[in-house]
Formats: C-alpha cells, sequence, structure tokens
C-alpha cells in the first residue's frame, strides 16, 4: 500500500526544497512524500487471491506440488571420506545399487536393480503416449512404475517388466484381473499433495477412452472418493490387505502409501495391518489436480516425514523387514542419497519425470525438429517454467493430456530416452556420493554420514547441525 511518513507542514519553510508539489509562498500544506511498502501478511499474492476469491467465490484448482519455501534434501550435506575415512574408487570398486521389495509376506518380492522407482500416474491425468514412456524406461533401467488412479493401460502393461498396481478409493478402473497381472499392489490411503483429499479429473481430460476405463460420463468432471467405501477403521485395512493377498494368492508384494501427516501412527497402522512396504508421500509431492490450499497446506515435508517413518518402524521392531519408500519433491541423486542415508529403501519420483519428459519445457519434439511452444503457454496464461496446468488437459508439450494432437507432441521413444537418461544421471550422482563416504552398497549410507545446514533440517532429519553434536529438541 501507500504509506504516509512525513506530517504535512502548515508553516512557511525557512528554506523548502523546490518542488512541484509546493510553492515557497504558499501556506497551503505540502503534500508528504510517499513510499512503497508492501504489507507481508496482505502482499501481492494474498491480495489477488481475495480479489479472485470475491470475484468468482471459487477456490483454485492446479496440478504439481508446494510452491512455497519448504526445508528439502538440499538443508542437509553429506561428510564424506578424507583421512578418517578412505573413499572406493568409482572407475575400479563396485557400488551396489539392487534394491530388494516386500519380503515381509509376499512369495516374490520385487528385484530392482535400482532404489528409486516411478511414483503412480494415471491414464487420464497422463497420455497413452507418456504411460507407455515411463514403462519403457523404467524397464531400461532395471525399476518398476505405477499405474495410479483409473486402471491399467495395455500399453503399460506392455512396456513395463515390473508394474504396481494401485488401488484407490474411487475404485475406477479396478479390474481383478489386471490386478492379477501385477508384479506388486499398492493400496492408497493419501497423497502428499492432498492428504485427507480424493482424486479429482477435469472434464476436459475425461476423454472416450477415460469414461470407458472409469465407467464415467464422457467430459464431466470427476471427483472421487476421500477414504475407501468399505473402510470405517483401521481394523479394516487388514481387512481390505487380506482380500488383496487372496485374490492374488499371495504371491505379489501389498504396498500402503500415506500422505505424510501423522506418519508414525499411521505407520503403525499399516504395519498392524500387514502391509509389506509402507511409501510415505510428503507435502512437496505433485498431482494432476487438485484444490491449491490442499497443496499449500496440509501435510508435512518430506524431510520431516523420514525419520518419523523410521522410528515407526523402529519401534514396531519390523525395520529392515517393512522396506520404505520414500516420495514428494526427489529431483536428483543427492536427494536419493539423502533418504537412503536417513533410512529409506527406495524413492519414487513422479514430477521429476514429468519435467524429464519436457514438462514446463519451452520446447517440445516433432519428429527430429524441436518446435517452440510459447504460444501454446501463452494461451493457458502462462509460461515454461512456471506451468501448474496439468488440469485442464492443454498441455503445450503433449505430457498431461488427452487431446489428440497434443498428445502426439511425446513420442514414446523420444520420452523413454530422455527419462531413462535422467534416470541413469541419478544412479551415477548417487553412486559417486556414495563411494565418496566410503560404501560399496547404497543400502549402507547412514545418518551418521550427514550433517545439517539449519536447524530447522537438524531438527526435522535428526542429524546434527554442522560443525556441532546438536541436534535441536533431540539432545539438548
Amino acid at each position: 500500500g501507500l504509506w504516509m511518513i512525513a506530517e504535512p507542514h502548515t508553516r512557511p519553510l525557512t528554506n523548502p526544497p523546490q518542488s512541484k508539489l509546493s510553492n515557497p509562498n504558499s501556506k497551503i500544506p505540502v503534500m508528504p512524500r510517499l513510499r512503497l511498502e508492501e504489507s507481508y501478511s496482505f502482499n501481492r499474492d494474498v491480495l489477488d487471491y481475495i480479489q479472485h476469491a470475491s470475484e468468482h467465490g471459487l477456490y483454485e484448482i492446479r496440478g504439481l506440488g508446494a510452491k512455497r519455501q519448504l526445508p528439502t534434501f538440499d538443508d542437509l550435506t553429506f561428510l564424506t571420506a578424507s583421512a578418517s575415512r578412505y573413499p572406493l574408487e568409482g572407475y575400479r570398486e563396485k557400488c551396489v545399487t539392487k534394491t530388494t521389495l516386500g519380503t515381509r509376506h509376499a512369495q516374490q518380492p520385487i528385484e530392482l536393480d535400482i532404489p528409486i522407482t516411478i511414483a503412480g500416474m494415471s491414464f487420464g491425468s497422463l497420455s497413452a503416449n507418456v504411460k507407455e514412456a515411463l514403462g519403457r524406461a523404467a524397464t531400461m533401467m532395471g525399476t518398476s512404475t505405477t499405474t495410479g488412479d483409473g486402471g491399467m493401460t495395455p500399453e503399460e502393461r506392455l512396456s513395463s517388466k515390473t508394474l504396481v498396481y494401485q488401488c484407490l478409493p474411487s475404485r475406477y478402473g479396478f479390474n481383478p484381473d489386471d490386478l492379477r497381472k501385477a508384479d506388486a499392489i499398492e493400496m492408497v490411503i493419501g497423497q502428499g499433495a492432498k492428504p485427507g483429499g480424493g482424486g479429482m479429473l477435469l472434464g476436459q481430460k475425461i476423454s472416450e477412452r477415460v469414461a470407458e476405463m472409469r465407467t464415467l460420463p464422457e467430459g464431466i468432471d470427476q471427483r472421487s472418493a476421500c477414504r475407501h467405501p468399505d473402510w470405517t477403521g483401521p481394523d479394516d485395512l487388514t481387512i481390505k490387505i487380506e482380500e488383496l493377498r487372496e485374490i492374488t494368492d499371495w504371491k505379489v508384494p501389498i504396498y500402503v502409501k500415506l500422505g505424510a501427516t501423522r506418519v508414525r501412527e499411521d505407520v503403525k497402522l499399516a504395519v498392524k495391518a500387514g502391509a509389506d512396504v509402507v511409501v510415505i508421500d510428503g507435502m512437496q509431492g505433485g498431482t494432476a489436480a487438485t484444490q491449491q490450499v490442499f497443496i499449500e497446506h496440509s501435510g508435512i515435508p518430506t524431510l520431516a516425514a523420514v525419520p518419523l517413518a523410521v522410528q515407526a518402524l523402529e519401534e514396531m521392531d519390523v525395520y529392515g523387514q517393512v522396506q520404505l519408500i520414500i516420495s514428494g519433491g526427489i529431483r536428483t541423486g543427492a536427494d536419493v542419497a539423502k533418504a537412503l542415508a536417513l533410512g529409506a529403501d527406495a524413492v519414487s519420483i513422479g514430477q521429476g519425470v514429468l519435467m524429464a519428459l519436457g514438462c514446463n519445457s519451452e520446447w517440445y519434439a516433432k519428429g527430429s525438429k524441436h518446435i517452440d511452444a510459447t504460444a501454446d503457454y501463452e494461451k493457458l496464461g502462462t509460461a515454461p517454467g512456471y506451468c501448474h496446468h496439468c488440469h485442464p488437459g492443454q498441455c503445450p508439450v503433449g505430457v498431461t493430456t488427452q487431446d489428440p494432437q497434443l498428445e502426439q507432441r511425446m513420442q514414446p521413444e523420444w520420452g523413454a530416452r530422455r527419462l531413462k537418461n535422467y534416470l541413469q544421471t541419478l544412479v551415477m550422482e548417487l553412486t559417486t556420493l556414495a563411494r565418496a563416504c566410503g560404501k560399496s552398497n547404497v543400502h549402507h549410507l547412514e545418518r551418521e554420514d550427514l550433517a545439517a545446514l539449519t536447524i530447522e533440517a537438524a531438527a526435522m532429519a535428526r542429524v546434527p547441525l554442522a560443525g556441532t553434536n546438536w541436534i535441536p529438541g533431540h539432545n539438548g
């Protein structure tokens, strides 16, 4: 706002400043000097929110994850080897990345080459071309992909060597025959971007094929339940898991996915219900569409969630027996390494995958050419690097769309190659850091290898503040 910071003069000045606003011989009060100063509580973003709410009476819906500044894995650093520890030579000494998930009850645990998996993103939120690209890249890298809401597409099953089938409250596209084709099942209780909220897919993305798979009317907004319809309390989770085990003859692992809120209590309930794997999705996790108030104001950061989940597993005496997957804002190989050091067995990535496929890129590929997509971003009222418009289905680079023309902008072969390169880079960075810490296996990274760069990160991650032995709130 405009703030007055000088009282008006009411008598002639001895040596008044020459100004267009004052007359030296006049007794008319001088206009005060004005200074632009933005309110912290009612800044431009808040004012814009209030004006939009006042005009439309609607909350904002968007995609991707939280944009507010939050503690992240960047607030931690590795204490790599020097004189007191010796590093491993990258070109001569191996660093194992093999990862096994689902050893508790499943007859056929999942064996992965790397501890980086692809998160659940549905056909509907993503195009069929994208789902195929995810499967191809995951297969090349020896990891898994996940169906998301809305069921399994033939393209995804054929392209994915290892496929996790999600069971969500909506039951959209849920098919027992497809369930039996899966290599694991993920029971979704919550999602990091919207813990306590149901799924959302706007009518623009309910194509004829999506509508048929989900048994929905074409072109009508889909809003699914926030909890499983046959679940009235925690004991029902046990019944649901046993139903899933029976239908798959106890062969495949059962994951339970939770949005990071009351992590310690939720993980214990999942373990008690019989989960083989627990997935914790922090508030930096993304989504195809939900209310912005969910994205920005619910859940806790991924950094804070990991130690709480590990503590719960230790208190239940199942740490190492029940595997822990962490998701929500994992972007780099350093993020992966830090999550493993804090106690995770693997990570799951979603938004990073979309960026690798061209999301928020200035260009899209058409054959061997790159075409400028700037005009298409402008039609959405945004620009590359700022776009969160996954919900209307008009993705300029053909990733989050069901439009027959737009989806051709992301061809499976091109996308799979880019995603494979991205995953390969993450693995190289992960093993580089592990070797520098003297580890011959990435799963040997431990909390003792980390230090925190801020007091907040030290308290959340439960590692010492750099240069001290102090963990705020834990050792004095």
